[in-house]
């Protein structure tokens, strides 16, 4: 294995969907629910997909900040949303993401290109390459 620039700790405790979660710096002290939609209690609780969209979505803006700083572009008013899907894959279950990028003040071939280039250097995207669904799209 490379070695690591940095390693991030969370332990799941309790009944996992319906447990808690927390960071080893304490940062993250959350309780989980499984979402109403899955036949759980819902209510103001944090779930897995949730946690791993704004992830994801905080981790790609900041690759396409990368890549225009590259390009020597200043890119302002940008937002990065991610939407996770938990999907039905055979017996089991997977995950499908839709990365929904608006880079205002760019032309959208521009936009297309950095986004494009984004998801080649974010973590996030190099390790669900492959494995799972990624749909992008900008907007301008």
């Amino acid at each position: 294995m490379a070695e690591a620039i940095y390693t991030a700790a969370a332990t799941s405790r309790g009944d996992g969907r319906n447990g808690e979660v927390t960071s080893s710096d304490g940062v993250i002290d959350e309780s989980l629910a499984i979402p109403k939609e899955m036949g759980g209690p819902g209510g103001l609780k944090t779930n897995p997909e949730q946690l791993f969209a704004a992830g994801y979505a905080a981790c790609f803006h900041s690759a396409l900040q990368g890549v225009a700083r590259q390009a020597k572009v200043k890119i302002t008013g940008s937002t990065v949303d991610s939407e996770v899907s938990l999907i039905k894959v055979g017996e089991g279950f997977g995950l499908a993401v839709a990365l929904k990028v608006s880079l205002p003040g760019l032309d959208q071939a521009q936009a297309d290109d950095f986004v494009a280039k984004a998801h080649q250097v974010c973590p996030y995207s190099n390790a669900t390459r492959g494995n799972i669904e990624v749909a992008l799209s900008a907007t301008v």
